[in-house]
């Protein structure tokens, strides 16, 4: 194997479009956006937007699927960053293959995970956040002798350029300034599910400013944060900080 392979595991509504424009931005890697979006949508029958177009367009069988991503890049790129959503693992599927990735968690306070992604669809649990998926990858990911690293998305908007650095350096890779900035508008790396999701992320070129929340979680939520929440904090604590 020539390529290293990330594995970036994120739950919705995060900067997951923002990290993988940041690592596509590297002239070294090659970028593949939820690679198991379309076999999620085929299986769940969820109504995502342009979920038929999603699956009509996608590989369905997940056993294809992560038999590719455990091989070189597409494009022999010494670096094949792969963005993954955590709720795209189901019960049926077995985590035996993320053994030959380099695994890595981005976490993000549920109430705003909640909070947005409340505003783009109503089939919404415990489960739609990632957490407990990415809780139970974690955990995989320390059954095979590895160490997860795990990055808070408020402290990258805090400070990109010294978490990449920090996440570089755990990742053996060289940091490279590049993934500070990219161009406006859509990717080549883009999924085709891109125009429902990433407007916001197509109008940036670089990682946006932290800012709190103004909005209010509204009460039919309060249950699932409940839920998530202990979950969300146990791997905060255990997350990548800045060493610098």
């Amino acid at each position: 194997m020539n390529s290293k392979r990330i594995a970036m595991w994120s739950g919705p509504r995060n900067i997951s479009t923002a990290m993988m424009y940041s690592f596509n931005s590297r002239p070294d890697t090659y970028c593949s956006d939820e690679p198991l979006y379309a076999h999620y949508l085929a299986k769940t029958g969820i109504a995502h937007p342009g979920a038929s177009e999603v699956i009509s367009n996608g590989q369905t069988d997940w056993n294809t699927i992560v038999n590719s991503l455990s091989q070189d890049s597409p494009d022999n790129s010494r670096i094949w960053y792969q963005k993954h959503m955590c709720h795209h693992i189901l019960n049926d599927m077995n985590l035996d293959w993320i053994s030959s990735l380099t695994n890595c968690f981005l976490i993000r306070n549920p109430s705003e995970v909640l909070i947005s992604l409340s505003k783009k669809t109503d089939a919404i649990d415990a489960w739609a956040t990632g957490l407990p998926q990415q809780a139970l990858i974690v955990e995989h990911v320390r059954d095979l002798g590895q160490i997860p690293i795990i990055v808070d998305s408020r402290d990258i908007l805090l400070d990109p350029r010294g978490m990449l650095s920090q996440l570089c350096l755990q990742l053996d890779i060289e940091f490279d300034n590049s993934m500070l900035l990219w161009d406006i508008g859509p990717k080549e790396c883009d999924g085709i599910w891109a125009k429902h999701w990433y407007d916001a992320v197509w109008a940036s070129k670089e990682f946006a400013k932290y800012q709190t929340s103004v909005e209010v979680l509204k009460p039919e939520y309060e249950p699932i944060l409940k839920e998530v929440r202990p979950i969300y904090e146990q791997l905060y604590a255990q997350r990548l900080r800045n060493q610098a």
